[in-house]
């Protein structure tokens, strides 16, 4: 998952949404979103699958709490000792006052990550490259690529601008318009301008390719954009869009349940 946009108690209808899409190398094995019972969770989840070292990029469970992770992009590819995707589990299974402290003597175990855990009332964010990791954000929209939370990349400010001005005309009586919405929000492309490129190492062309909200490649792009509402009526819906190489439209699938009194 490389770009995720969240919005916290900022809606009448939506306290909680959550826009993202996820960037990978195609020739990477993927589960499409499902529900699933993970071991590390201790309970069922709406997630896809990493088939390659298990565990997920994003995942909802039941009551309507999300959790997600993105990669810090540095130069150096190394893979930590443990994999990335079972942070969002360990999120859903554990509350923040348990897992930081936990998170912070393993923190050394996993590549460079930022791993955020949503409710309808705030959020808790943390990554292993922040110099004071474990945050409680509250109302507002953030945003969250392959910096730390808020890093003003211009894919970052595109994407939030577009979802905030977005959210201002949502309705409950229209979800599934909003789920679509936002969907087609997240396919941008637009490219950012050279004086705006971050330098993280990997070289000017490869800035370029990574500098749109939506990445169009062959070989590596974005391959799912996911977008889960949690209405104050109880109603969650997530919908997945799954994406072949350049950007070709493949599987589609919906959710939708009501929350658990």
């Amino acid at each position: 998952m490389c770009l995720i946009v969240f919005s916290l108690r900022q809606h009448p209808d939506f306290p909680l949404v959550v826009a993202a899409n996820r960037d990978e190398f195609f020739q990477r094995p993927t589960a499409a979103m499902d529900w699933w019972t993970s071991e590390t969770a201790g309970r069922e989840v709406l997630a896809g699958r990493d088939l390659l070292s298990g565990g997920t990029w994003l995942a909802v469970d039941i009551h309507g709490r999300v959790s997600a992770v993105t990669n810090v992009r540095e130069a150096s590819l190394v893979p930590g000792p443990r994999s990335r995707g079972e942070l969002p589990l360990m999120a859903l299974a554990e509350d923040p006052g348990t897992l930081e402290p936990r998170l912070q003597e393993q923190k050394d175990q996993y590549a460079g990550f930022n791993l955020v855990s949503l409710n309808t009332q705030h959020g808790w964010y943390f990554s292993n490259h922040d110099a004071r990791p474990g945050r409680h954000v509250h109302r507002g929209t953030y945003g969250l690529s392959n910096h730390l939370l808020q890093t003003p990349w211009p894919k970052l400010l595109r994407l939030r601008n577009s979802v905030t001005g977005l959210l201002e005309s949502a309705s409950a009586r229209a979800t599934e318009e909003f789920h679509d919405n936002l969907i087609e929000r997240l396919y941008d492309t637009t490219p950012a301008p050279d004086h705006e490129l971050p330098d993280t190492g990997v070289g000017i062309e490869r800035e370029r390719f990574l500098s749109s909200p939506f990445i169009i490649g062959s070989n590596y792009g974005t391959r799912a954009t996911t977008i889960v509402t949690v209405s104050t009526s109880g109603e969650i819906r997530v919908t997945e869009q799954v994406w072949a190489p350049e950007g070709k439209k493949e599987e589609a699938r919906s959710f939708c349940w009501q929350r658990p009194a």
